[in-house]
C-alpha cells in the first residue's frame, strides 16, 4: 500500500484512539425477494437454492434461502458507517436465512492492535426467533467514524 498522506493518517489515528475494546454496534433488517434478486444479479450467484422455489422446495431447506454473503454484508454497513478498510474477513454459516427474516448483527471490537493500526472485531448475526445464523471475524482500520457505539465499554479490556 502507498503511503498515506499526512492528514489520513491523522484522521485514521484518531478513529482508532476513539474506538474502545468492548464497544458494540448494531444493524438490523429484514431481507426480501427483492434483496435476493439484486444481490444475485449483481454478483452472478444463480445457485438454485436462492433462485428455483421448485428446487428448493424438495432441498432439506423446504424453501429458498437468502445467499449467505447477503446478510454478511451487513457487517459493510456497520464497516461504512465507520470508514472501515477491511483487511481480512472470515465467516461462518451456521443456519439458513430466508426471505422474509429479520437478522440482528452485533459486531463487537475484540482488539485494538496498535503497531499496526488496526482493530480486531467479531460479528454475530441472529434471526428474529433468536437463533444465530452467521459469525464473523474480521479486522481493519476505521477513518471516518460516522456511527456511535451502542453503549460505552466497561472498560479498555486488559
Amino acid at each position: 500500500m502507498a503511503e498515506a498522506p499526512d492528514p489520513f493518517k491523522a484522521r485514521r489515528q484518531a478513529a482508532l484512539a476513539g474506538t474502545q475494546v468492548g464497544q458494540t454496534y448494531t444493524y438490523r433488517r429484514t431481507f426480501t425477494d427483492g434483496d435476493v434478486a439484486l444481490f444475485c444479479g449483481v454478483t452472478g450467484d444463480l445457485n438454485p437454492f436462492h433462485q428455483d422455489e421448485l428446487f428448493s422446495r424438495e432441498s432439506p431447506f423446504g424453501r429458498r434461502i437468502v445467499p449467505g454473503l447477503l446478510p454478511g454484508s451487513m457487517l459493510t454497513h456497520i464497516g461504512g458507517m465507520l470508514g472501515f478498510l477491511a483487511a481480512e474477513m472470515h465467516f461462518e454459516f451456521l443456519a439458513p436465512v430466508f426471505i422474509g427474516d429479520t437478522v440482528t448483527c452485533v459486531v463487537h471490537v475484540l482488539e485494538r492492535d496498535e503497531a499496526r493500526k488496526r482493530l480486531h472485531c467479531e460479528a454475530q448475526l441472529t434471526n428474529e426467533a433468536g437463533q444465530l445464523v452467521m459469525r464473523a471475524r474480521f479486522s481493519g482500520f476505521p477513518t471516518a467514524p460516522r456511527l456511535a457505539p451502542d453503549a460505552a465499554p466497561l472498560s479498555d479490556g486488559p
